[in-house]
Formats: C-alpha cells, sequence, structure tokens
C-alpha cells in the first residue's frame, strides 16, 4: 500500500475555513510571528524544492506523490523509511537526491554481519603522524541509504540511532559531525522475514516518514522498456541546489508559524492514537514534533508563511502510522497497513479546529 492520497504540492483543496473565519486566521502564532516566518520564506525559495521534485521524477519510475512526500521530508529535516520490494528504484532515489543538492550519496548492504564500525569508520595508527586518524565510514554522507536495515542485529541498527537523531557519531570517545545537510531514507523488504530483526519502536520513532514506492505503472513501466536511456536515469539528473541553499530552506521552514488550533490540532491526532482500542502503544511526543514539522515544510512548499489543518491531515498517515504498537501486533506489510487505516479513521474523526 502506498500513500497516493499524500499531496504536499499540490494547492490543499479540502480545507474549507469555518463560517466567520479565513484561512489566514492560523497564520499567527508557532515559533515565529507571521512577519518574521514571512521574511524567512523571502529568503529561501519554495520553488527550489518543486525543482528538485521534478528533478527526482525524470529518474524515477515512482508516482509523484511518493515523490513529493520524500522531498517534504528532506525539507522537514527528518529522515524517511521506505517498505518496499527489491528494484523500485530505491538506491536511484538516493542517488538523484545526492547529485540535484550537490552533495555525496552512500548506499549500505545491511547484513547480519555488519558490525557498527562498518557503518561509522575506524581510527587506525599511522606510522607517519605516529598518531590515530580516523577514516570516516559510509555515514558520512549528505544522502545515505541503508538498504535493507532490518537484516543487521541490534547492535548495529543502533549505530544509527545518534546519527540520525544527532546528526553527529562517536568514535573511540571522539565525536564527529555529519556532513550537512544529512538524509537517511533506510529500507526494509516486507516480504522476506526470515532472518530479519525487527526495527525497535526507539529506531522507528526517528524516522519523520514512511511510506512504500509500489510498482510503477503500466505505462511508466513500459515508458521505461522503450526509453534510450533507461539504463542511466541519473543522466537526466541536474544540480538544483547546494547545502547553503538546503541550509536556508530548513531554517525558513522551522520559522513558518504553527497557530495554536492547529497545535492543539496535532496533539487531539496523537492522543487520539494513545486511547483507540485496537492500539497498544500510540505516537510519542517526538511524533507531535515531526507532524508539526512535516506541516511547516509542506506550508512552505505551497508558498505559506503558516500551516492549515490540510497540511497536518494529508501527512498524518505517513507520519504515524509505523511508529504504533497494535493490539493484535504483528512484523509485516499487513500490521503496516492496519495502522495505516486506524490513522485514516482517527483523522476523519477528529474535529477539525476553527480559526
Amino acid at each position: 500500500m502506498n500513500d497516493a492520497s499524500v499531496r504536499p504540492f499540490a494547492t490543499p483543496p479540502s480545507f474549507t475555513p469555518p463560517s466567520g473565519s479565513s484561512a489566514s486566521s492560523f497564520a499567527s502564532g508557532g515559533l515565529a510571528s507571521s512577519s518574521h516566518a514571512a521574511d524567512a520564506v523571502d529568503a529561501a525559495d519554495p520553488s527550489t524544492l518543486v525543482r528538485l521534485a521534478e528533478a527526482l521524477e525524470r529518474s524515477l519510475s515512482c508516482s509523484r506523490e511518493i515523490i513529493d512526500l520524500v522531498v517534504t521530508t528532506f525539507a522537514a529535516g527528518g529522515h524517511l523509511l521506505l517498505e518496499d520490494v527489491p528494484g523500485v528504484g530505491k538506491t536511484t532515489l538516493a542517488r538523484a537526491m545526492g547529485q540535484a543538492i550537490g552533495g555525496e550519496s552512500h548506499r549500505i548492504q545491511f547484513t547480519p554481519d555488519l558490525l557498527p564500525s562498518d557503518l561509522t569508520g575506524v581510527s587506525i595508527y599511522s606510522q607517519d603522524t605516529h598518531d590515530f586518524e580516523f577514516h570516516p565510514g559510509p555515514l558520512f554522507a549528505n544522502i545515505v541509504i541503508a538498504d535493507e536495515i532490518n537484516r543487521a542485529n541490534p547492535k548495529t541498527q543502533s549505530a544509527m540511532l545518534e546519527a540520525m537523531s544527532e546528526g553527529q557519531i562517536s568514535v573511540d570517545g571522539i565525536t564527529h559531525a555529519l556532513p550537512d545537510p544529512y538524509f537517511v531514507i533506510a529500507t526494509q523488504n516486507p516480504i522476506e522475514l526470515e532472518g530479519t530483526y525487527p526495527l525497535p519502536e526507539a529506531q522507528l520513532d526517528r524516522f519523520m516518514s514512511c511510506t512504500s514506492f509500489g510498482y510503477p505503472s503500466a505505462e511508466a513501466e513500459s515508458a521505461m522498456l522503450t526509453s534510450a536511456d533507461w539504463s542511466r536515469p541519473l543522466d537526466r539528473v541536474r544540480q538544483i541546489c547546494t547545502g547553503d541553499e538546503t541550509t536556508a530552506i530548513r531554517a525558513a521552514v522551522r520559522k513558518v508559524a504553527l497557530a495554536k488550533p492547529v497545535a492543539d490540532y496535532v496533539v487531539s491526532l496523537i492522543r487520539s492514537t494513545r486511547s483507540h482500542d485496537g492500539i497498544r502503544y500510540g505516537a510519542s511526543p517526538r511524533a507531535s514534533l515531526h507532524l508539526a514539522a512535516m506541516g511547516r515544510a509542506r506550508a512552505f512548499i505551497n508558498g505559506r508563511d503558516y500551516v492549515l489543518p490540510d497540511d497536518v491531515q494529508s501527512l498524518a498517515v505517513p507520519v504515524l502510522a509505523h511508529r504504533l504498537v497494535l493490539e493484535d501486533a504483528g512484523y509485516g506489510s499487513s500490521s503496516l497497513d492496519r495502522a495505516r487505516g486506524l490513522i485514516a479513521d482517527i483523522v476523519a474523526s477528529t474535529p477539525v479546529p476553527r480559526a
């Protein structure tokens, strides 16, 4: 199941302000006043992210909705979990992202015998300097794809936690900063369960969003076969922005206003997951922060300096579903599909705030 209903770049179609209010009523409050947020939006160009999505669309066969979610997660400063079968373009996505932002991309194939030092790097004694020199591992890149992360043992999986949450890693007691921007795309195969280690809740909670590419449409797959450059999809990707521009965009996203009614709406959705009969463990406070961050990113991309309830509604499923532990908890795509259905029901039954 993919999140085809998510359209972060589309003009919000479903939100109609209640009688006596207007969408602009949501422009006050949040991390910054509306005027400050507007200054931040003016300093960074939202169209850069639209062009980034278009560049990815030229190299991938997945739907535009999925690409929009990837770019929104990137703009919000989060990390993405893809639950998908092999061969649908996950590695191509990471390399295309790195190429489009002028950064470096690394792919890590997770296996049961992978060690934490294989990810972080090691300190090796140098005969020339008579000192230990740090040799960075594959985590040191702007875009990192952690392929089949659920095949690694828990100790190696935990090595990802500091990198994802802190933007740094520690080796031999020394802290090393990771490149900025930093974006992790982790994948897990929902079909092959033998020899896998389910990701613990603490690690799942660090992924800002989760989705699936799904198979391309018949038309897209046919076009891929007849294309002269199907084997070189990255040839169609050019650099869209620099690291400094990405940093400015993320700073602008953080300053988009989140009015108290919308913040209360986010909290209502989160708290509903904690009291639902079908959910054993609901979403954490970190999930609230992530949903608000994604809402800000969607608003920024649409040229607004304030978040609408529609932003929150559109992103609730990919931001929240993978964090839930259900009462009849299982492992695999069926459990995630049920969680997505529950979140959709919660969104449908939670009152939308009046401005």
